[in-house]
């Protein structure tokens, strides 16, 4: 009897072991995945260290929502288009093997230049406002204060971007880039420490994971997510559960 409860106590161990997994392959395909940001180049708004969560449903689902991304199928399902503004985590083209996190600032059909620093969308120069500088700190022990600037996007949409190297980086003056038709064009807010767009690809509707919701955990990166005794020393309190805008 004794070995009967052992066994029946280790099987239903095992079950509910087993249905805690499936939920959790089952909330990250269709719900909400965990994405850590590892670069710079989405500085001001994300920092490295941060921790987020990815809406796999705001866009609907292609092959780069399932684990693994198996070529079950082509486009989306329930696709729902990428909003200008949208900080979105995505499969960067064309090797679609690495996952980029940017901000979507050009929609299909638009036409997207950068002149001396300032972004231009159909023409039209978007509105950039100087604010107080940024201490930027690209890895430790190195802190400078750099050009800090809120820019306007055509929908509304207000966020923070930082130039480095002021308004003569490598990517500061660029060609026109016509947007193609199921294509997105994608910048870091980090301006001078982005490979993003402006090297020459844009992103397919098909290639997108979802949109950043929130932070759920944010380390200085004297710790990691699992180095749980080194948190009260490590965590950047002041970002834990706030949105990304």
């Amino acid at each position: 009897m004794k070995k009967k409860k052992q066994a029946g106590g280790w099987a239903e161990t095992v079950r509910t072991l087993v249905y805690a997994i499936l939920i959790a392959l089952v909330v990250r395909t269709v719900a909400y995945e965990p994405f850590n940001i590892p670069s710079g180049s989405m500085v001001p708004t994300l920092l490295i260290g941060d921790y987020l969560f990815v809406s796999k449903f705001s866009y609907g689902y292609s092959r780069y929502s399932l684990p693994l991304s198996p070529p079950v199928t082509k486009g989306r399902l329930l696709s729902e288009a990428p909003e200008r503004g949208d900080v979105a985590v995505f499969r960067k083209p064309p090797e679609n093997d690495e996952t980029f996190i940017k901000r979507i600032v050009g929609l299909p059909g638009d036409r997207i230049q950068v002149v001396g620093g300032i972004l231009h969308i159909n023409g039209q120069p978007v509105k950039r406002e100087r604010v107080d500088d940024f201490l930027y700190e690209p890895r430790p022990g190195v802190r400078n204060f750099v050009p800090h600037y809120l820019e306007t996007l055509p929908n509304g949409v207000v966020h923070p971007i930082i130039e480095v190297r002021g308004d003569t980086g490598q990517e500061d003056n660029t060609k026109v880039f016509e947007v193609p038709p199921g294509h997105y064009f994608a910048m870091g807010d980090n301006r001078d420490n982005s490979a993003d767009s402006r090297t020459g690809w844009t992103v397919p509707l098909e290639n997108f994971i979802g949109p950043a919701e929130f932070l759920f955990f944010s380390t200085d990166g004297s710790s990691g997510l699992f180095k749980f005794w080194r948190w009260p020393t490590a965590t950047r309190f002041s970002r834990l559960f706030d949105a990304v805008k």
